[in-house]
């Protein structure tokens, strides 16, 4: 039996308009528990504002969430949805053992699971530096670190990736396809398709602030096939560049 904490969440028709430009445009899509959801888009498809939108922190113009079978207000988002934007440094003065520290007590996290995470990002060496004084690629390590010891059933992650090296980031994939093997469910906006394709289960496709695409790899090129031979694919083994600039 499915339970409200490992249930589906729905989004349905959010629609973002900042004065004349709509950011996103009745977009509708799923995320199913235990699942790494990747969203592709280019700059300003609207990734940013969607994320921003689900987590409550930007309010939608129209647009309902559902966790499962219940509608899902500003106050529920604050323990169901945990977001880390992208680009942030957060506590900058204080070292990154007293914030994860601090995120454990704070939200209620698993105080076991804090060495492993530890270890598995390889954040030892940085635990007595302030937050501010790591380079890009080490705060997005420690940032994930963050994430990852939230309570939260869904975790939101603008580019989990950006700031690492090829090492990095296939090191960081496997970290997160181990907690979402755990049963963690991840949403992540991801710009370099190549990353996405190898970390993720399912994709939504967001071009000009609309959905032009939801599923597996497998899936998204049946739909793209299904729009006429002259928006499909190549035949043969698609990657996920080739299906999204045919669908979008």
């Amino acid at each position: 039996m499915t339970t409200r904490e490992n249930s589906a969440l729905r989004a349905d028709g959010f629609t973002k308009t900042y004065r004349r430009v709509r950011a996103l445009d009745g977009v509708s899509f799923g995320v199913r528990p235990g699942e790494v959801l990747g969203l592709i888009g280019p700059n300003g498809a609207g990734k940013t504002t969607l994320f921003e939108c689900l987590a409550g922190v930007l309010p939608l113009d129209a647009g309902t969430l559902r966790h499962g079978d219940r509608l899902v207000s500003l106050t529920d988002r604050a323990s169901l949805i945990f977001y880390m934007p992208d680009g942030i440094a957060p506590w900058s003065a204080q070292r990154l053992r007293w914030a994860l520290d601090f995120t454990i007590g704070f939200f209620g996290g698993e105080a076991e699971g804090r060495d492993a995470v530890v270890r598995e990002l390889d954040l030892a060496p940085l635990l007595d530096a302030p937050i501010g004084t790591l380079s890009k690629g080490q705060r997005k390590r420690a940032l994930l670190g963050i994430g990852l010891l939230t309570p939260h059933p869904f975790l939101l992650v603008d580019e989990p990736f950006d700031g690492l090296d090829l090492r990095q980031t296939r090191e960081v994939a496997g970290v997160l396809r181990a907690h979402a093997s755990a049963g963690r469910t991840l949403f992540l906006s991801i710009h370099q398709i190549a990353d996405a394709e190898r970390v993720c289960d399912r994709f939504v496709l967001l071009s000009g602030g609309r959905v032009r695409g939801e599923g597996t790899l497998q899936e998204l090129k049946g739909q793209a096939s299904d729009r006429g031979p002259e928006r499909a694919a190549p035949p043969g083994p698609a990657n996920l560049e080739e299906v999204f600039l045919a669908l979008t």
